[in-house]
């Protein structure tokens, strides 16, 4: 288990990395799809060690369990989303039915924790409302795509830039949270200094966000001015 528990914290630290190396290169470009798929091995990978380890200590299953499942559902989900493949429409049943799952009992223990002072098993409710939020907004856009089909332009990478940041916020969450205490000295802790990653996460997570509504607002301006103009032309005609 020793062995687990190292190579757990190696692919969570390397998925940090990889994670902020396609969060700041081009989009569309080699360097950002290649740092972006490793991304996403690499977090299933130690989602994955992280529940083991969970299940076989018994740390902190209340909230360990809830974020690796969350954490594998988003980043495949997002990583589907901008590449699609055979068999990605029983995989998004499954992801969805995982997030429903995710939120709907995130949000239970949550509200468990609020009755019992604020704390379930010594977890707060803060990040499990959080998982919970996150897990029940995700199923209701795979619920939209599963009805509707994909979703195109902006919405698509939007849907796509959520998933992998907030998989990423919460990797980066568990390496400020965890690795300062094993290995940094207690004299030299800074909260402000290892909450840069989280901090720089949501900044650019927003960023990009915006930037998509933007861009999908201007899409659906020209559409909108046709619509008006449809019936006018229309009437204007005599037989």
């Amino acid at each position: 288990m020793h062995a687990t528990l190292i190579l757990h914290i190696f692919t969570g630290t390397a998925a940090v990395l990889a994670g902020f190396v396609a969060l700041y290169t081009a989009k569309g470009g080699s360097l950002h799809r290649r740092s972006g798929l490793l991304f996403v091995y690499l977090m299933v990978a130690m989602a994955t060690l992280g529940m083991v380890i969970t299940i076989v200590r018994g740390v902190a299953p209340v909230a360990n369990i809830p974020a690796g499942l969350l954490t594998i559902a988003l980043v495949v989900t997002a990583l589907t989303t901008v590449r699609p493949e055979a068999g990605t429409r029983r995989l998004s049943i499954g992801a969805m039915l995982v997030l429903l799952t995710v939120g709907v009992g995130s949000m239970i223990l949550g509200g468990t924790a609020l009755a019992h002072g604020g704390r379930l098993n010594g977890i707060p409710a803060v990040p499990l409302f959080m998982f919970g939020v996150a897990g029940l907004v995700a199923a209701a856009g795979d619920v939209h795509v599963l009805r509707f089909g994909a979703r195109r332009g902006s919405a698509r990478l939007a849907r796509h830039l959520w998933r992998m940041c907030f998989a990423l916020l919460v990797a980066s969450l568990s390496f400020t949270g965890q690795l300062p205490k094993r290995f940094v000295p207690r004299q030299y802790h800074m909260p402000v200094l290892f909450s840069l990653p989280v901090i720089a996460v949501l900044v650019t997570m927003g960023f990009w966000l915006w930037r998509q509504w933007r861009l999908g607002r201007r899409q659906r301006t020209p559409r909108r001015a046709v619509a008006l103009e449809a019936p006018i032309t229309t009437e204007g005609r005599h037989p």
